[in-house]
């Protein structure tokens, strides 16, 4: 379900309501009872989660959940190849 950003043109109180695609827009602000509109806004996108799929280009710590250098902590180094 989609969030929407809604602003009050008397009062500028902005906030955001979760609300089905189908669902009218509000016209009312909670706070002092003006009009509201929607905002537009960059929207949350998708951010994809995982290891590079590229070997080599980052430490192997987000990779394999350990280091190739044995240190616990990532190195910002790529990997360097040692026991992996």
């Amino acid at each position: 379900m989609p969030t929407y950003e809604y602003e009050c043109e008397t009062c500028g109180w902005t906030f955001e309501k979760m609300q089905p695609i189908t669902a009218e827009p509000l016209r009312k602000c909670p706070k002092c009872k003006g009009r509201i509109h929607r905002v537009i806004s960059g929207g949350g996108g998708f951010i994809m989660k995982g290891g590079s799929t590229h070997e080599g280009e980052a430490c192997s710590l987000q990779r394999t959940g350990r280091t190739c250098c044995g240190r616990s902590e990532p190195c910002g180094e790529p990997s360097c190849g040692n026991g992996e």
